[in-house]
């Protein structure tokens, strides 16, 4: 199956200090990228992206693109409430050559109306004026309260034609994702739960933005290109989902590559004890010789 936008993990972000560590962020870009992933997502929720000031994802990125990983190679999220912010972030990603923005809605005044959920993304827009390229409208509700609906998404595209790329959807809610490869066969379709990961490339969707790539990238990509389901992968998604997910992402990310540093999590999220992965752990034994490789 070829899907037209491929597999990107949502990086996870490793904290030295309290600082971002893009030497380590860097080396796990290139990796995820020999392991089969079209791009790298930078600063999306897995990686702690609202809890990244904007000086600093743009000093990061810059940092990435330096250390080797094409700026062409890299998703930029963007997760602000204000338009000028919002606006300037996704600018600044676009003109260094980002390969997409993952642009989330505002979060903290809600309920959101369409309408003025429209009004949010308009404003960015046309902030960002004639570069506005590669959008990829980030619905996750369950983390911003505010959904994207169908009403909306369609009047974005109407109103920037050729702007918007597509749609992260990380709502959980299999039903809604195949009526959105339905509405929008046009966009793509970008799945973040990997339980259905395969069943929905196999409807249409392009493939998926999601924490599990950080971890065995061959097994998402697999999945996907094959569009079916892997059970492994569904039993490693539910266990993960016991706990804090991104801490819980991140201190797998520090059991495969051996390296403690990958557990830290920047306050208010928590840092998980290995006590608490113990079995998270033991389900990344079916991957086998794929995880023993990872340096």
């Amino acid at each position: 199956m070829s899907l037209s936008f491929g597999i990107s993990p949502a990086l996870v972000t490793p904290f030295v200090n309290g600082k971002v560590d893009v030497h380590r962020l860097a080396a796990h870009a290139k990796d995820c990228l020999a392991r089969g992933c079209r791009t790298a997502t930078l600063f999306g929720t897995t990686g702690e992206g609202p809890s990244i000031g904007a000086n600093e994802r743009e000093r990061v990125a810059n940092a990435i693109v330096n250390l080797g990983t094409p700026a062409e190679k890299l998703v930029e999220g963007v997760i602000a409430c204000s338009p000028e912010e919002a606006a300037a972030s996704t600018s600044r990603a676009l003109r260094r050559g980002a390969h997409a923005v993952l642009l989330a809605p505002p979060f903290y005044f809600r309920p959101a109306p369409d309408d003025a959920v429209f009004g949010w993304y308009a404003a960015v827009f046309d902030a960002v004026g004639s570069g506005l390229r590669d959008i990829i409208l980030y619905h996750i509700p369950g983390m911003t309260g505010v959904p994207l609906s169908h009403t909306v998404i369609s009047r974005l595209k109407d109103r920037y034609p050729g702007a918007i790329r597509g749609v992260k959807d990380s709502a959980g809610d299999a039903e809604a994702t195949f009526a959105l490869i339905k509405a929008f066969p046009e966009l793509d379709i970008l799945v973040g739960d990997e339980t259905y990961l395969g069943r929905a490339c196999a409807a249409g969707a392009a493939g998926s933005i999601c924490g599990i790539a950080n971890i065995v990238p061959e097994a998402i990509t697999a999945l996907a290109e094959n569009g079916r389901d892997d059970s492994r992968i569904v039993d490693l998604v539910q266990e993960i989902g016991r706990h804090p997910v991104v801490p819980m992402v991140k201190a797998l990310v520090a059991h495969v590559r051996k390296d403690p540093v990958w557990v830290l999590a920047r306050p208010p999220l928590p840092s998980l004890d290995e006590q608490s992965t113990v079995r998270a752990v033991s389900l990344l034994e079916p991957f086998g010789e794929v995880i023993k490789a990872v340096a």
